[in-house]
């Protein structure tokens, strides 16, 4: 090395600087006395330290609003730990893990009790992670919120329903078998299969086929029929046709520069990308449009389209017309009407699967006594008479409503009370499948000699716990008030993976099966669309906390 280059070497800083800093020697500005006493440049540094830590991690930005991330920050600085040196990668892998598992399983022991009285359904679901390794996964779902048991890689195994009623039978004796009212699953064959399995070894427990999945598969069979000459077809042909309306309109306001901007302009709200092959994602699209249907009569009313006279004005005044044509819209009265529907105790079906119910939790005397309570109660009979009783039913949530007036029938109650606070659908599952990507395909937490989490063959405790860990400390903040208020406003919801547009098929993921959890669903899709301002308080289109307070829990 020449003298020149040693000098010049010598020269080079030995760290990159941060833009708080200056890479010359030559004079440094003063120093104001306020800056001096907030020690402004030291916070402008670390905000510059932090910052660097997300960029070259390629850490999503939706990071900093972790309640977590905030609180450690926030202890170090307020507590002063002058020398401290953050946990390295041995230690949080080992030491720290082990040590939150136990952490973790302490504070689940509280919803763990209620379990007993409550009952509670052991929900599995069958997933791919980015890898497409088989991932089958157990949550135990009770009214108070889920909690995630296990998940097993099903790589190499035939899914058969041996195979998967084992794994059930294991996971309803680690919750015990009296404490578990149903196993729910999807309408796979196997599944099915399975679930049949568990009913014929435990009399008590049902396999209940996810409500959820079951409409959408018969809302797949029904507005996307394929025979051109079936009944179905030509009954419902008309979904199709809205369904490719409002795909054409979207294309034809998102496709152009200028059409978008008005839009934007009109709307806080965003369109949505849509996955083909989602059937339940059509749903999806049409209800944004309802959403957003004052918006877009606004903006195809106003001077700003009337002025629009860029390419293609035929297909403009074509869109105009079916935005304000309200035929082309559905009404919540059409849905309310059910002009054949029959209450549930006088129905033919409901009435014999209930009767079935009742011989499998109970028999002799008490079978009796059981059918007796339940007469009482549907034909307004000893204890069931009294007027606020009669009053209340149509007026009163129905666990309410047992609470107050069901101490008449002390059996029937008890079971109203257990059946009612359980999920009918695998939803709550599956929208949480997702953040798995950053666990299993992350090189950097390398649990055995192979790049992904889930091999278990060296290191399989602390994928388990990792795992385990990761899942239940995402459920238990949503039963605190700071999850729904303040910078870290449902942190764990949307974020960086999930943009409204190139993003959009991993969000539809998602957001495809909660059909039965309508507040929830739009939440989600409006999270990252509205300007949600949680250090300066609630925006003027922030959504109501008061309607999203449960939907997580």
């Amino acid at each position: 090395m020449t003298r020149a280059e040693a000098i010049s070497a010598r020269n080079l800083p030995k760290d990159i600087p941060l833009p708080t800093e200056s890479v010359s020697r030559g004079k440094r500005r003063a120093v104001s006395a306020i800056e001096s006493s907030f020690n402004l440049d030291a916070r402008a540094k670390l905000d510059a330290l932090i910052a660097r830590m997300f960029y070259t991690s390629g850490i999503p930005f939706n990071v900093a609003r972790n309640p977590y991330f905030r609180k450690a920050f926030q202890f170090a600085c307020n507590n002063q730990l002058g020398g401290y040196t953050p946990p390295n990668f041995n230690k949080l892998r080992t030491t720290l893990l082990v040590q939150e598992r136990t952490n973790v399983e302490r504070l689940l022991n509280a919803l763990k009790s209620t379990w007993s009285t409550k009952g509670v359904s052991i929900v599995s679901d069958g997933w791919s992670d980015a890898q497409r390794r088989p991932i089958l996964n157990f949550l135990a779902v009770t009214e108070d919120g889920p909690m995630f048991l296990k998940a097993i890689n099903t790589e190499g195994e035939i899914k058969r329903k041996e195979y998967i009623a084992e794994k059930m039978f294991a996971i309803i004796e680690e919750v015990g078998p009296n404490n578990v009212v149903q196993v729910i699953t999807d309408n796979a064959s196997n599944c099915r299969a399975a679930g049949l399995m568990v009913e014929q070894k435990y009399s008590h427990i049902f396999w209940t086929p996810c409500v959820v999945h079951t409409l959408n598969l018969a809302l797949k069979s029904i507005c996307a029929a394929k025979n051109s000459s079936g009944d179905a077809f030509l009954e419902f042909q008309w979904i199709s046709e809205v369904a490719a309306d409002a795909s054409a309109i979207k294309n034809f306001i998102m496709n152009h520069s200028m059409r978008l901007s008005m839009f934007n302009d009109f709307s806080k709200l965003k369109f949505l990308a849509i996955a083909d092959t989602r059937f339940a994602s059509t749903i999806v699209m049409l209800k944004r449009f309802r959403a957003i249907k004052e918006n877009l009569i606004l903006m195809v009313a106003s001077e700003k389209w009337n002025a629009y006279r860029e390419d293609n004005q035929v297909q403009a005044q074509h869109v105009k017309e079916k935005i304000l044509n309200d035929l082309w819209y559905y009404y919540e009265t059409w849905l309310e009407e059910a002009p054949n529907c029959q209450a549930p105790h006088m129905d033919e079906e409901i009435s014999d699967m209930r009767n079935k119910c009742f011989r499998r939790y109970f028999s002799g005397d008490d079978l009796r006594k059981i059918k007796q309570q339940f007469a009482d109660f549907s034909l307004f009979g000893s204890g069931f008479n009294s007027f606020d009783s009669i009053e209340d039913r149509a007026h009163m949530n129905a666990k309410q409503w047992w609470g107050i007036y069901g101490n008449s029938a002390l059996e029937l109650k008890k079971l109203a009370l257990k059946l009612l606070g359980q999920p009918t659908s695998s939803s709550c599952a599956e929208r949480n499948w997702s953040t798995y990507g950053f666990i299993h395909s992350s090189m950097r937490n390398k649990f055995s000699s192979f790049s992904y989490l889930f091999s278990f063959l060296l290191r399989p405790a602390r994928a388990e716990d990792l795992v385990f860990v990761h899942q239940n400390m995402h459920l238990l903040p949503r039963r605190s008030e700071e999850y729904y208020s303040g910078p870290s406003i449902m942190w764990d919801v949307a974020g960086d993976r999930y943009e409204l547009f190139d993003g959009g098929a991993d969000f539809l993921q998602q957001a495809e099966l909660t059909l039965d959890e309508p507040d929830l669903e739009r939440l989600l899709e409006d999270l990252g669309a509205l300007d949600i301002q949680g250090d300066n308080g609630p925006s003027s289109t922030s959504v109501p906390m008061d309607e999203i307070n449960n939907q997580f829990i």
